[in-house]
């Protein structure tokens, strides 16, 4: 049965909201026929957001967010009054471990991580990585973690794309090796970085689920390599899981 006639309004909104739910870049015909708007009203629509850079087509023609959509959702995300109750979160869990913890998410480009939030302690040695840093999936613990919750044929795909530079020399350079690494962290949840990003740190990271298990965000603990050992670190992995579902269900949390 068809809809009742939305205002245009109502359909930007519409088609705004389904690309950036969107866990792949979708077609304007798959857009017409979800939302049930005529072809030529959603192409029109389409041209329009992308003129306002809110919506950007990949080669093949499909829909994704642009530059002017990511940065409005960075912006909410980052607003003062969200992440109040996060913060606190992170602040608590910081303590408890005595190291920095914090949060990232994927960027849009699905090749970095952009540090959201984080909550440090007082020790005179800190690792200092500021908020809105992008850094690599590849070789952090939030980062191979993001990529591990991919669907198989995604992960893949972007591998064979992905290069992998020597940042330290722990850092996995072979892309055999890195997917076996990646297959292990999708069994077990947990992301690890053994001084593989910064020379001197070490990091792990669980996940932040929606109710639909789609991932979120990486809820991560780093530490100078000096004061504690990976291995010492993960003995805080409870801790992480515990913290990543009350930040979920806390009233500012990163639900949709």
């Amino acid at each position: 049965m068809k809809r009742t006639k939305g205002s245009s309004i109502t359909r930007v909104l519409e088609i705004i909201d389904l690309v950036a739910r969107a866990t792949y870049p979708i077609s304007a015909a798959t857009i017409a026929e979800s939302l049930d708007i005529p072809r030529p009203s959603v192409h029109r629509l389409l041209q329009q957001l992308a003129d306002e850079k809110y919506l950007e087509s990949n080669l093949a023609g499909h829909w994704l967010p642009a530059s002017q959509l990511r940065n409005m959702s960075l912006g909410i995300l980052q607003n003062a009054r969200f992440r109040a109750g996060h913060n606190a979160i992170l602040q608590q869990l910081a303590t408890q471990i005595g190291e920095t913890c914090g949060l990232s998410i994927p960027s849009f480009s699905g090749v970095h991580m952009t540090y959201l939030d984080r909550a440090q302690t007082n020790w005179p040695l800190q690792i200092n990585v500021p908020m809105g840093s992008e850094v690599s999936v590849t070789c952090t613990a939030s980062g191979k973690l993001y990529l591990a919750s991919l669907p198989l044929a995604e992960r893949e795909r972007l591998l064979r794309n992905l290069p992998l530079p020597r940042l330290t020399r722990n850092t996995i350079t072979d892309k055999q090796q890195l997917s076996t690494e990646l297959d292990r962290i999708a069994e077990t949840g947990i992301g690890t970085d053994n001084e593989e990003f910064i020379e001197g740190m070490v990091a792990c990271a669980v996940p932040i689920f929606d109710d639909q298990q789609r991932f979120l965000a990486s809820l991560f603990v780093h530490a100078p390599a000096v004061r504690i050992n990976l291995e010492q670190l993960l003995t805080h992995t409870p801790s992480l899981q515990a913290a990543a579902i009350e930040l979920y269900h806390s009233d500012f949390t990163l639900q949709a």
